[in-house]
């Protein structure tokens, strides 16, 4: 299972929020690329970078933090947040990201998705985020009617990399993953999926390796604030 240190990126810093709240942002530093220079140092494999002003303008906002991270870094990135378009799916995968990730547009243009997961293999990933089992979309900010696991189905024959299942109400909220619907994810579909919101712990890490089925995990704040230390993390993983 791959644990992907997150930076989550707001007006140029790195913070992270409670449950998607754009108002609740915690700045955890002011130099991503630094960060992410740390994280690889630490062993990380893979880093989970995520445009939040993006994911509400609906196109990228913080172009230069994300530019300056991948020019700091040699480990593969991904990246979401106001992606919506296949120019914009091409010129981050030309600036050398190494997957991005659709979210809004899953639910409003899957078709896109297709497009794309046919014309860049293995470097398409689909966010999931959800409250109560119902994706939301344009940051969170809107509900819809479509139940994840649904959504999940639309893509079994795209080609996409990974699902990206974020449990909105336990993001940012040290409170522990919604284990159970990440495996239900994972055993309804054959895609990988990566479980975000709520990784806290390495008891969190070690009870989703424990299922046997979730591909990774994504953790933020933990590492910020030290309650997951990185390095011991990957080697118990390892």
């Amino acid at each position: 299972m791959i644990l992907y240190p997150a930076i989550d990126l707001k007006d140029g810093n790195c913070v992270r929020l409670l449950r998607g709240d754009m108002e609740a942002a915690t700045v955890f530093g002011t130099d991503p690329a630094a960060q992410a220079r740390a994280f690889q140092d630490a062993g990380a494999e893979w880093l989970h970078l995520v445009d939040l002003n993006g994911a509400f303008a609906g196109k990228p906002v913080n172009a230069a933090a994300v530019e300056a991270i991948l020019a700091a870094i040699d480990v593969p990135a991904q990246l979401g947040g106001g992606i919506r378009d296949m120019a914009t799916i091409e010129a981050w995968l030309e600036r050398g990201l190494a997957r991005v990730i659709l979210g809004t547009v899953a639910v409003e243009q899957p078709a896109l998705v297709h497009e794309a997961a046919m014309a860049f293999p293995g470097k398409i990933a689909v966010g999931i985020d959800a409250r109560g089992g119902r994706v939301a979309t344009r940051g969170w900010a809107e509900e819809t009617d479509v139940m994840a696991v649904d959504l999940a189905h639309r893509f079994e024959d795209a080609g996409v990399a990974a699902i990206i299942y974020t449990d909105i109400d336990r993001d940012g909220a040290m409170a522990g993953p919604n284990i159970a619907a990440t495996e239900a994810l994972a055993r309804a579909v054959n895609i990988p999926v990566i479980a975000s919101g709520g990784v806290s712990s390495m008891q969190d890490l070690m009870a989703l390796r424990a299922t046997g089925v979730i591909a990774g995990a994504i953790s933020g704040r933990a590492l910020y604030d030290g309650a997951i230390d990185l390095n011991a993390a990957l080697k118990a993983l390892a």
